[in-house]
């Protein structure tokens, strides 16, 4: 495969294993070219954990890591103090507030060694904040009174403002809605210097020039974006199979070619034996006979055994470069819903519109307009517990959390009023809700604790039976909630919601394809349209929307609400 020829990051046999002792890179070597370059593989492969490996936010166990020049890691889960000023986020602020405190008359030789020549800090930092839809003034702003949209853009800006050689994107677009994300690719697309971006967002991943893939323990770079790459890789793997069938039907018949030796040996064998009855011969003719045909038999055997066994390599050979990958089989179990029952009723003060069951309901609206607050009302309506074993309650005007999605939503609906005709109102109490936030896991429990904890009822070894299926096998049920990557929390939180007995009547469904790999999405897509309960939907993936058909699609903006 083709790649770019000047390397920036170069990994030489780089190990690194969890604190308990499950491995998550193996001997990885490779290198990334000094463009841009989209990371992908299957959830659980190890790509954020070898961007903080080359971050230098986590050590390897073995091996090196080398690097031309400065890193800067915008992280998966981005964990800012809603406390602080954008121009923190930005890493401008000493120089901003020495400018500033210059401007007002404060000539402390201090600040102009901290301004040093970058006298249009504040300018530059405007408009860079500017071209990401950030508005004037939003370098006084703190993170909380952002929306999570905002935040991660800031966060992005901030990246490309501190100028690292070498930049890290994990996940840039999780939780941004349309405009967002456009504007993120849009930076992207204009990026100077390396950049190395782990995503499952194809549209973005179309904007790098290589693509690398990190596929057990192993990293493989293609010169071109990723529909080249998946084309390649689909033809590569037609090929193998190809060549594997090949090779199986060789073997099959070099093993009845050997078959058929050893009949015509045994035939021999029992002529021999024959002559040697009725003394057909003389007994040194005889003898000699015997040991030529036994001489004959040897090579006979052997020249058929090289064959079978070079037929049986081969087709080891061709299977190794078949991929045989497991995929997670979501089969969700059914409600009872009758058709037309009424589930829920979500309305903006104006107008209300009821879900039923089984329909599907698509939610959309841009971040900051309130739809993660609306869902959490659905929820506490039903006096409910969404997740099994999670206290749940309905945050506070203000508050913010610090992982994307709708960060600061609350404090940004109550500056536009948008939030308080919304309504929300649940019939029925059995709600699963999976949180765009994953947050209703105990981090330092082990997987199966977690899992174990929604579903009491139910033995460790069914529990493992249940949890393979969603590709959480072996030692990994043993593992902190804390050390998984963000595509294994969600399917542990989905399989505890799924564990759910009885069955939900309405899932409830926040931004469910952030930190999917593509084939999970699938299976997704496959299990939301089979469910006969009732299905309500956030989400900014278009595709995965499209794929879905929602019956109905609902827009919040401004406090409004309007079907599409």
């Amino acid at each position: 495969m083709p790649t770019t020829l000047t390397s920036a990051v170069t990994l030489d046999r780089v190990t690194y294993a969890w604190p308990g002792g499950t491995v998550a890179l193996s001997d990885v070597s490779g290198a990334f070219g000094g463009g841009r370059t989209g990371l992908v593989g299957r959830n659980g492969s190890g790509k954020s954990t070898l961007l903080k490996l080359i971050a230098g936010t986590l050590v390897p166990a073995s091996g090196s890591i080398s690097t031309a020049g400065r890193v800067d890691l915008l992280p998966q889960q981005l964990t800012l103090d809603t406390g602080r000023r954008v121009a923190d986020v930005l890493g401008i602020a000493p120089v901003l507030d020495a400018v500033r405190a210059i401007e007002r008359g404060d000539v402390d030789e201090r600040h102009f060694d901290t301004v040093g020549d970058d006298w249009d800090v504040e300018a530059r930092a405007t408009a860079a904040l500017a071209e990401v839809g950030l508005p004037d003034g939003a370098l006084d702003r703190r993170v909380g009174e952002l929306s999570g949209g905002e935040a991660v853009l800031a966060a992005l800006v901030g990246v490309r403002l501190r100028g690292a050689e070498i930049a890290l994107l994990d996940e840039p677009t999780n939780n941004l809605d349309r405009d967002a994300r456009a504007r993120v690719h849009e930076l992207v697309r204009t990026w100077r210097g390396t950049l190395i971006v782990v995503s499952h967002d194809v549209a973005l991943l179309e904007e790098l020039d290589d693509t690398a893939e990190l596929y057990e323990h192993e990293l493989s770079v293609f010169g071109g974006p990723y529909s080249a790459w998946k084309a390649w890789l689909d033809t590569e793997q037609a090929a193998a199979v190809q060549a594997e069938t090949a090779a199986r039907q060789l073997l099959r018949r070099e093993k009845r070619d050997r078959q058929q030796v050893e009949s015509a040996i045994a035939m021999r064998n029992a002529h021999g034996k024959k002559l040697a009855a009725k003394k057909a011969a003389p007994k040194i003719v005889l003898g000699a006979m015997k040991r030529s045909a036994e001489v004959t038999a040897g090579k006979l055997r052997v020249e058929a055994n090289e064959k079978v066994e070079a037929a049986r390599a081969a087709v080891d050979t061709a299977g190794r470069r078949v991929r045989d990958d497991d995929t997670v089989h979501i089969d969700l179990p059914d409600p009872g819903v009758g058709t037309g029952r009424r589930i829920a009723t979500i309305g903006d003060g104006e107008r209300s519109w009821t879900i039923q069951g089984p329909e599907r309901v698509a939610f959309v609206g841009p971040n900051g307009a309130g739809k993660t607050t609306l869902l959490e009302r659905l929820v506490a309506s039903a006096g409910a517990v969404g997740i099994p074993g999670r206290a749940f309650s309905v945050p506070n005007a203000g508050s913010a959390g610090g992982e994307g999605g709708e960060t600061g939503s609350d404090a940004a609906s109550d500056l536009h009023s948008a939030h308080h005709d919304v309504t929300a109102e649940a019939h029925t109490d059995r709600i699963g809700y999976l949180s765009q936030r994953v947050d209703g896991l105990d981090e330092a429990a082990s997987v199966l604790a977690n899992v174990r904890a929604g579903a009491p009822g139910v033995g460790d070894a069914e529990l493992r039976n249940r949890l393979a299926r969603f590709l959480i096998r072996g030692d990994t049920v043993l593992r902190p909630v804390s050390a998984l990557s963000g595509g294994e929390r969600f399917r542990v939180a989905l399989a505890r919601l799924l564990l759910a007995d009885p069955a939900p009547q309405l899932l409830v469904l926040d931004e469910p394809t952030n930190n999917l790999d593509l084939d999970t999405v699938d299976q997704l897509v496959d299990a939301v349209s089979a469910y006969r309960g009732a299905v309500l939907v956030v989400s900014h993936d278009d595709a995965f929307l499209e794929r879905i058909r929602p019956e109905l699609t609902l827009e919040l903006r401004d406090g409004r609400m309007t079907e599409l």
